[in-house]
């Protein structure tokens, strides 16, 4: 049976038990104030008056045909009003079937006041759009991601190319250009494997003190900011929060690299902080630069954004470094914060929550 033929049934036994118990109750007090029997049943005594017996023919009839009217009327009107009850959920279920066949552009948009379905459906429409706004940022990196990958690939193959019609070239020069183009593509793989293992989540947990990783992250990136000119100023609290110690310090690295090698050409600094308050980790790391528009900043995260100049040297990477870093913040139900400064550069804070 359907839900709607299953509610109508329950809407009249519901209706049947309620009007037998209302005839039950009133059987009982008329039983009250009439006899059981009447001695002189049938006479012409001034005294004669009706027992139970014609108290029973004359209420059994009017009750069985009430009964027999509720019956009717609960089958009725539980169809009616179970229908109405579950019109909102018809919608929802095209909607699932709508969804199913690949439109994750429908909405349901379910008017009326605020009750169950339509939690209900506002909670499945913001599915929707979250499902729709993922899926085209995976079209998106996909096709960026092919696109940055063709590329060395095509470079390899035009610099075997090119040895292969002149064998007198200089095979020093080619290994050079191949091992620097070979460690472009791997560097990318294994970026976007990073990427990947991020967004799945797949992790072990533990705590993690960020301003350890600021150090550490620091002194790696040490030797590039000396040789870009860059001061590194650290300073800050312990802020403990609990995660993945690999993917944190990945994260901590690509921001500080990325305040390196997108900064002054001279004079350039770079300030890291860590503090916790209110029940979050925070890591900030501001540097000096170009000055960034908002709208530019917004687009940071989206993979393969180079910052301004968008080139692609050795030492800009591959374009996923805040996208790692955005979705590294994620996987850890933190914020990330980006911010451009009135002087130029940008400020970025990266908020987690501390261990329970």
């Amino acid at each position: 049976m359907s839900v709607r033929l299953k509610l109508a049934i329950s809407y009249a036994a519901f209706l049947m038990v309620a009007g037998a118990l209302l005839l039950a109750v009133v059987w009982v007090f008329l039983l009250r104030y009439v006899p059981a029997t009447n001695g002189d049943r049938g006479g012409s005594s001034p005294q004669f008056g009706p027992d139970r017996y014609d108290l029973l023919r004359a209420f059994a009839p009017p009750a069985a045909w009430a009964l027999v009217f509720l019956l009717v009327l609960g089958l009725v009107g539980g169809w009616v009003l179970a229908g109405v009850m579950l019109a909102p959920l018809t919608r929802i279920t095209n909607a699932t079937r709508r969804v199913a066949s690949g439109s994750l552009s429908h909405r349901i948009d379910l008017e009326g006041r605020t009750d169950e379905f339509r939690e209900l459906a506002d909670s499945f429409d913001a599915m929707l759009a979250r499902l729709e706004r993922h899926d085209a940022e995976q079209q998106r990196f996909a096709a960026n991601a092919s696109h940055e990958l063709r590329t060395p690939l095509a470079i390899t193959q035009t610099l075997l190319e090119v040895a292969r019609n002149d064998p007198d070239r200089d095979t020093g020069e080619l290994i050079k250009r191949l091992y620097s183009v070979n460690s472009r593509a791997i560097e990318l793989t294994e970026a976007l494997l990073l990427l990947s293992r991020a967004d799945r989540g797949t992790f072990a947990r533990e705590g993690v003190d960020l301003s350890l990783l600021a150090e550490e992250a620091t002194e790696t990136l040490l030797p590039l900011a000396e040789k870009r000119g860059v001061v590194i100023e650290t300073s800050g609290d312990p802020a403990t929060t609990f995660g993945s110690r690999a993917l944190l310090l990945q994260m901590t690295t690509n921001l500080v690299h990325n305040a390196i090698v997108h900064n002054r050409a001279e004079g350039g600094m770079v300030t890291i902080a860590t503090t916790s308050a209110d029940g979050t980790a925070v890591l900030l790391v501001e540097n000096t630069g170009d000055r960034l528009t908002q709208h530019m900043v917004s687009t940071l995260t989206e993979p393969f954004q180079r910052g301004a100049a968008r080139v692609r040297t050795h030492e800009t990477g591959v374009g996923l470094g805040l996208a790692i870093v955005k979705s590294i913040v994620d996987a850890h139900d933190g914020a990330l914060e980006l911010t451009p400064l009135e002087s130029g550069g940008l400020s970025v804070s990266v908020l987690l929550p501390l261990p329970d």
